[in-house]
């Protein structure tokens, strides 16, 4: 059974069903130990993790920006933040154990370095369909993470339509 989940989220349309999933595996194991009268040091943790993408922030000129603290990567970390207040709040409704986790790196290289800090027993991260041609030319990080990974890495898909809506 899990006791340190990682949730990779990025605040976007993959990410909706890869939270629901990891919040209610981190549930399950509170119930199932409650269910079974079994006494433990502690409940399952949900680690949920944003990573505010170096890459996008240096390769973005800003230059409509005057003031420092106006930068692209304040966008990401304000989106960070509430992300991870979101899931937080979630499993705190949900009875379940939240640390929250707001860097900045390479996505896929800090989601994998985060897992061992933590010592994940799974990480969740999301996924939805994209064009062929985006794959190709840019993958995504959740299937780097899955090359890459030596623990378990559940992919949830979050259903879009053809807009790139989610179906949730």
């Amino acid at each position: 059974m899990y006791e340190d989940i990682l949730l990779a989220t990025n605040g976007g349309v993959a990410s909706i069903e890869a939270t629901e999933h990891a919040l209610e595996l981190a549930a399950d194991r509170a119930r199932l130990l409650d269910d079974l009268d079994v006494a433990v040091d502690r409940q399952a943790t949900l680690h949920a993790l944003f990573v505010v993408d170096e890459a996008a922030i240096t390769t973005y000129s800003g230059d409509e920006y005057v003031d420092g603290h106006e930068g692209p990567e304040y966008g990401f970390e304000d989106l960070g933040e509430e992300t991870l207040a979101d899931v937080r709040e979630r499993g705190e409704a949900a009875g379940v154990a939240v640390e929250t986790h707001l860097l900045h790196g390479t996505p896929e290289e800090t989601i994998l370095d985060v897992a061992d800090d933590v010592d994940a027993d799974l990480i969740v991260a999301g996924s939805q369909r994209r064009p062929d041609e985006y794959r190709m030319l840019v993958g995504s990080v959740t299937e780097r993470v899955v090359r890459a990974s030596d623990r378990p890495v559940l992919v949830v898909k979050t259903p879009v339509d053809e807009a790139g809506e989610p179906l949730v």
